[in-house]
C-alpha cells in the first residue's frame, strides 16, 4: 500500500512539473487554419515576428532539436523553420544536411541509415560539442509543437505528397506550414488543401506574378524575400503589404555572422525598421533581446 501511494505521489509530482514547465513557455496559440492565416496577416500595424532558423544553433543547443525549441520558447515567442529528411527506411527526421557529419556523431549520408541506427546518434552544437540530444522525427516535433508554436517545414528530400499526408494525418494544418520555392510547388499544396499555409519564396516582381497567375490566395502565404536588408526591398515590401502579406528576411547567412552581439542587435533592429515583418535567425533569443524595447 505504501509503495502504491508513493507511486501516486511521484506521478502527481511529475505531472505538476510538466505543467509548470509548459506554463513557462512563451507560446503562440493557433487552433485553426484561420487562426494561422490571421496570425500572419499584414494589417499595417507594427508587429514583429521571430522565426528560429532550424530552431536555433547555440553552445549546448543543436539545430533541429526539440530541446532547442524549448529553450527558445522559454525566452521568446517564436515559430520554427525545420528540415525534414528521409532515413533509409523512409522515416521522416529533422536534419538540415544530407550528411550526418556536421551536426551529429554519425558519418556519411543519412539515407544510408535506418531509423533504428539514427536513434543511436547524438547531435552536436555549433562548437562541435556532442550533446545528450538525438535527432527527432517529424512526428515527434509535431506532437511537441501542438499548442505551443508553429512549424515551417523546409523543402528537402521528402516528397511533397508525403509531407501533405503527415500534416493531414495529424490534423496539424493549424500549426504546421510548408516552405515553397516557386508557384508550382505552392499550387500543389493549395490543390491538396486550400487552407494550407505556406512560406513562399517571392524575391522578385516576376515571382509575385507567377503566384498570382496560378490563382493562389495571398492569405495562405508569407513571403520570403531574401537574406539582404537593402533599399531595393522596399518595392517588394510595398507590393506584398498591399496584398496583406507579411515579409520575411533571413539573417542566418549574413547578419547572424557579424562579430559582436551589439553589431548583430543593430542589424536585427534595422531589418524590422526597413519594413520586414518576420526575421528568421539562428539566434532568435538574441533577436528578441534586440527588439524587446520596440515590440
Amino acid at each position: 500500500m505504501k509503495t502504491f501511494l508513493l507511486g501516486i505521489v511521484a506521478s502527481m509530482a511529475a505531472l505538476l512539473m510538466a505543467s509548470t514547465g509548459s506554463a513557462q513557455l512563451k507560446t503562440i496559440k493557433v487552433k485553426t487554419p484561420a487562426d494561422l492565416h490571421g496570425f500572419f496577416h499584414y494589417s499595417g500595424k507594427e508587429k514583429k515576428i521571430i522565426s528560429g532558423h532550424r530552431g536555433s544553433y547555440l553552445t549546448g543547443y543543436p539545430e533541429n532539436a526539440i530541446e532547442t525549441f524549448e529553450y527558445v520558447l522559454k525566452h521568446t515567442p517564436a515559430f520554427f523553420e525545420i528540415d525534414p529528411r528521409l532515413t533509409k527506411d523512409s522515416v521522416i527526421v529533422l536534419l538540415h544536411d544530407a550528411t550526418l557529419d556536421r551536426t551529429t556523431t554519425g558519418k556519411g549520408k543519412l539515407a544510408d541509415y535506418t531509423w533504428e541506427e539514427v536513434k543511436q546518434l547524438r547531435l552536436k552544437d555549433k562548437d562541435g560539442n556532442v550533446t545528450p540530444y538525438r535527432i527527432p522525427t517529424l512526428q515527434e516535433a509535431i506532437d511537441w509543437a501542438r499548442g505551443k508554436t508553429i512549424l515551417n517545414l523546409d523543402k528537402k528530400d521528402v516528397p511533397m505528397q508525403m509531407t501533405a499526408d503527415i500534416i493531414r494525418k495529424n490534423n496539424a494544418g493549424s500549426f504546421v506550414m510548408v516552405t515553397v520555392h516557386n508557384a508550382k510547388q505552392a499550387k500543389f499544396y493549395f490543390d491538396d488543401d486550400n487552407q494550407r499555409m505556406m512560406s513562399a519564396f517571392v524575391k522578385t516582381e516576376d515571382a509575385l506574378k507567377e503566384y498570382e497567375a496560378v490563382g493562389l490566395p495571398w492569405k495562405n502565404m508569407i513571403a520570403y524575400i531574401g537574406s539582404e536588408n537593402k533599399p531595393a526591398n522596399k518595392t517588394m515590401f510595398d507590393l506584398l503589404h498591399a496584398r496583406g502579406v507579411m515579409c520575411m528576411i533571413s539573417a542566418a547567412p549574413v547578419y547572424d555572422k557579424l562579430e559582436t552581439k551589439e553589431e548583430r542587435a543593430a542589424a536585427f533592429r534595422d531589418i524590422f525598421k526597413q519594413g520586414a515583418d518576420i526575421l528568421e535567425s539562428d539566434l532568435p533569443v538574441e533577436v528578441a533581446e534586440a527588439v524587446k524595447s520596440k515590440r
